[in-house]
């Protein structure tokens, strides 16, 4: 009976502490609203299943305790309760799937019209790349990294010559343009998450991956990684500021591009990076077309 009641009283304050509880979803500052109704059918489905089969086993409890007189029925296989258990429990995991495939199936749909904004991680900092005015990005590789070329963008490639690059941890984005979200790492396991968004994706070494969103509300909000990086993975923070095309436009016309680092080394540096772009022998894929 004891434990009965403990388990009772565990129910009701894990209800009263969700519906009390300051910590909740930060408000939705993009287009997936799609995403927050997955998570939500979730935690209702989960809830439902939380609340009943406690409940059940309470009132087991209570029902079928000993008592001087009482005997236990031995009764090894129940074809009917099974049945009901596999469509209960198949309905409930179907119900918390449906919602996150749709959401998937949309998440990775980029729309046509959406512009590109290259995302690079690295222990423990953020770095950003637009295509410049061609709407190209150029091709890029760890081979032609150097500490005159952090980007390591191909300096062979002409489409990368006008690129934009953004050294610092800072990220605008027009507000109301759909952009696909270019990431790649320079060292290790990274995860590009802003909560407002609910869109994050993996950075992972070797490859590129990417996901797409739309900023609806204009504001400063915080860059995160969202996986373990190293002993600095909690600094690697950044912010990314969300405001009006006319604002985001004059900022960006105030970034370097690729020529312009180019034009700041020194002719050495310069003649050292074009002759080790000519011997790689792997082609660079970090790059649109």
């Amino acid at each position: 009976m004891r434990v009965a009641i403990v388990i009772v009283a565990l129910v009701l304050g894990s209800v009263a502490f969700h519906l009390l509880s300051p910590w909740w979803q930060t408000p939705l500052a993009s287009n997936w609203e799609a995403i927050d109704s997955a998570l939500n059918i979730t935690l209702l489905i989960c809830a439902v299943a939380f609340i009943a089969l406690n409940l059940f086993l309470a009132l087991a409890l209570i029902r079928f305790r000993h008592r001087p007189g009482h005997r236990a029925r031995y009764d090894p296989e129940n074809p009917s309760l099974e049945k009901n258990l596999t469509f209960w429990t198949a309905l409930g995991i179907a119900g918390m799937l449906a919602p996150g495939l749709v959401a998937w199936g949309k998440y990775v749909d980029v729309p046509k019209d959406a512009a590109v904004v290259e995302a690079i991680g690295q222990q423990w900092q953020w770095t950003f790349r637009f295509p410049g005015p061609d709407r190209v990005l150029g091709t890029a590789g760890v081979e032609y990294m150097t500490p005159d070329n952090p980007f390591g963008v191909n300096p062979l490639d002409p489409f990368g010559r006008d690129d934009i690059l953004v050294e610092s941890n800072e990220l605008h984005l027009p507000k109301g343009q759909p952009v696909k979200m270019i990431l790649r790492s320079k060292d290790v396991l990274h995860d590009f998450y802003v909560p407002e968004f609910r869109a994050k994706m993996d950075l992972v070494p070797g490859i590129v991956t990417y996901f797409w969103m739309t900023p609806t509300q204009d504001g400063t909000y915080d860059i995160l990684c969202a996986e373990l990086c190293g002993t600095g993975h909690h600094q690697m923070r950044g912010s990314v500021v969300v405001e009006p095309r006319e604002q985001f436009e004059g900022w960006l016309a105030g970034q370097m591009t690729f020529s312009d680092l180019l034009a700041g080394a020194s002719p050495e540096a310069v003649t050292k990076l074009f002759a080790q772009a000519n011997t790689c022998t792997r082609p660079a894929t970090w790059g649109m077309r």
